[in-house]
Order: C-alpha cells, then structure tokens, then sequence
C-alpha cells in the first residue's frame, strides 16, 4: 500500500509531457442577460491518449454546471455582470492523469438603461377621488437589476424605490385625494447612469354634488314679458361643469362653467311659464339634479279679458263656420242659375211671381203668402225650389179714392232655399 502511494506522487514527473488545454469562451465579451459557451480544447502532441476523458469547468474555485462530464463544452444559458470573473478547465483520465487549462478573464457586459417613461393608469392622468392611482416607470432598454424610483412634484419628494430584474416597474396608490394631484416623474438605474422621465400630470377629479337652484326675478310677483334669471350652481366638484336647466322636465338650455362655481341662464316669461323649474349639474363623473323651485306668473286682468275674447272668437268661428259655408253655397247656386238662365234663351223661365192686390179697409184679414219659384236645381233625388214670403203690411186709409196700392210699397219681400217635395215641382210645373 505504501508503494502504491509513491508510485502516485511519482506519477506525474515520471511520465512523458501530457497534452495541454486551452479554454475559449463564444462570445468573448457577453452582455448581460446573453448566453454564453466554454470549450475545453486540448492540443495534439505526438503521444495520443487511449483512456477517456472527463472535463471539468471553473470560475475562480467554483466549480460549474453539474460537475465533470466527457463533453468538452459547458453552456451557460444566461449571464450577468456578477458572472464576470477567472474561468479555467481541467482534463483527468482514468489513470488519475490530470491537466489545467490557463486561466481566462471574462467580463460580462452590461446594456445601459435607456428611454425610460411614465404612464398612468387609469390614462390620462385623470382619476376619480378615492379611487387607485397606478404609476408606471417603464424603460425600452437595460440588463441587469434595475433600481426604479418615483418622484412627486418639481422638487422630486421620493415616494418609493424598488430594485428588479425587469425593464417594468408599478407604483400604486390605493385611494387618491385632493393633495395627489400633481406632476410625476421617475427614474431607472442598472448601474451606468440613471435614466429620468418626462413629467406626467395627475388631476384628481371630484363629483359634483347636488346643485341647488335660485330664481332671481326684478320684483317679488312676476308678470308676462318679465325676464327671470335662473342660477344653478354644485357646491362642490371637479370643473368644467355643465349646467341644464328645466321647465317641467322639459329643458330650457345649458351652460358651462370652464373653471367651476355656477352658472346662469335668462327666461323670458310669458302666461304658459308658470310651474316647476330645475337643473341638473354634470361633470362627467355623475349628473346631480336639483330640487324643483315654483314659480307662478301673474296675468293681469286685461290680458284675461283679451284671452277670453279671443277664446270665444275661436269657439265662434268653429261654431259658425259650417253656417257662414252654407250661406256662401246658396250664394254660389243663384248666381250660377242666373248665368245659365242668360246663357240658354230656350230655357223655360219660372213662372212670374203672381200679384196680390191689397184692399184697404177690407174685412177680410190679411194672411201671409208663400210664392214657390221652381229653379230647376237638381242634386241626386233633390230638388230645390226658391220660397218667396211675403207679409203684408197694414195701412191706415189716407186716401179713400185710393183702393189699391202696389206690392213694392205695401209688402217685404224675403225668399230662402228649401227643399221641394215632389207635391211641389208637379205643382210649380203645372203653373
């Protein structure tokens, strides 16, 4: 046993020159977060090596990978600055033969961080008070770990830093209020030099809250003709805000109010404006409405009496517009019949109107008489005849040697248009 130990220590002087190593790295100069390949290579020599071969691969006295193994090439997938350092392999034979490969100095290059910007969410940088405000720091490029910051406002109040291997870094904000709004910015560092943002502003927005409405008019009793100015204004919310008004849930017109507070709108009463009037304030965040105020317009006397006049004029001419119609109709027929009659000679002319002689002083009593004048006026089954009426008048005698006197001084005479039963037009023809 004692032998064999010398033997052992012997072994390496005592046998030819062995075959030297050479370790090559591809790429020689890896950047950070690549990957990287060792060979071990061992040179020809005149005296050729029947036994196999294990490598072994190290980086300073730290052995890499899973241990020896027959391949001459080890893998490193991913690589960083940390990595950076001495490598070298050994090659052993069975035979407890062992050789070392020169050491080789490898530094893993790093990629600066570049392009950093900040986004929010939700986007826009516009956030509803109380609810979560997200901070993005982003960078295009950059290996490494990368220590992200944020800042608020100009003169940069440090809100939070984090340290990460990604090119994306979140900085919440569970509930914004009223001092959250402001600008931002952040920046991102792997070691070279801090890259910044630009400057991102945030506005925390309120809801309006329930406007309330005032109606501003010249005296205490309003009256036809008075202009009204309605006053809306919310309390409270985040500008620009909008303004409706309404009359009975009918809207009168808008307006703005671009930097907040209220605003206005100017009405013209008349009779009809009397009622309830509102408004309603939107912000984009919730439109609030107002409580309904009363208003009654005042309408003198004179302008009752002028609205009933014109009321019963109406119900007039409704009334009397078929009879007026009718009127202008018989009109109509008459002069029609007298154009024909004047046109057509052959036409048989209606039987003249029959004299009755009046006798003063009669004993007979005087009695009305109806003259029928057939005008030949036929509708469908109708037939129409002229009624003439004529009602004697009684005189005094103021002359006995005069017995008689002539219709046109004695009587009036009025005619109307009736219809004629068939007893009539046989009768009228007959005459």
């Amino acid at each position: 046993m004692l032998l064999g130990l010398v033997l052992l220590m012997c072994a390496a002087p005592c046998e030819p020159a062995s075959e030297a190593l050479l370790l090559t790295a591809r790429p020689s100069r890896p950047k950070e977060g690549g990957s990287m390949t060792l060979t071990c290579e061992m040179q020809p020599t005149s005296q050729k090596l029947d036994a196999p071969v294990q490598f072994c691969f190290f980086r300073e006295s730290q052995a890499l990978g899973q241990g020896c193994s027959h391949s001459p090439e080890l893998q490193l997938p991913t690589v960083w600055r940390k990595d950076s350092g001495s490598y070298w392999c050994k090659a052993k034979t069975l035979a407890i033969r062992v050789t070392w490969s020169p050491r080789i100095q490898i530094q893993v290059q790093g990629v600066p961080v570049w392009n950093v910007s900040l986004e929010t969410q939700p986007p826009g940088g516009q956030v509803q008070k109380g609810k979560k405000l997200v901070l993005i720091c982003l960078a295009t490029q950059g290996t490494g770990n990368i220590t992200f910051s944020w800042y608020k406002g100009a003169l940069g109040l440090i809100l939070e830093t984090k340290t990460q291997r990604s090119l994306t870094a979140k900085f919440e904000i569970p509930a914004v209020t009223d001092s959250d709004t402001e600008n931002y910015f952040c920046t991102a560092d792997n070691g070279y030099h801090p890259s910044i943002s630009e400057m991102v502003s945030v506005t925390v927005r309120s809801p309006v809250s329930h406007p309330v409405l005032t109606l501003r008019a010249p005296e205490a009793q309003t009256f036809p003709g008075d202009v009204v100015e309605l006053r809306c204004e919310a309390q409270s919310g985040s500008p620009p805000i909008r303004y409706r008004f309404y009359h009975e849930d009918v809207i009168l017109g808008s307006s703005w109010a671009p930097s907040g507070g209220g605003a206005s709108f100017n009405l013209s009463l008349t009779a009809e404006r009397s009622g309830n009037y509102s408004c309603e304030a939107d912000n984009g965040l919730g439109a609030q409405r107002s409580e309904a105020v009363t208003l009654s317009v005042t309408v003198p006397v004179e302008d009752r009496k002028e609205l009933l006049a014109s009321g019963v004029l109406e119900g007039l001419l409704g009334t009397l517009g078929p009879t007026v119609m009718a009127l202008s109709l018989c009109c109509w027929l008459k002069k029609r019949m007298g154009r024909r009659e004047a046109e057509d000679p052959g036409r048989i002319p209606p039987s003249p109107v029959p004299q009755v002689p009046n006798y003063i002083n009669s004993a007979v009593p005087l009695q009305e008489q109806f003259v029928y004048e057939n005008v030949n006026v036929v509708s469908g089954d109708e037939v129409y005849s002229l009624v003439y009426h004529r009602q004697q008048e009684r005189q005094a005698a103021v002359d006995p040697q005069r017995t008689h006197t002539s219709d046109q001084n004695a009587s009036a005479i009025y005619f109307k248009l009736k219809k004629a039963s068939p007893a009539d037009v046989d009768y009228e023809d007959a005459m």
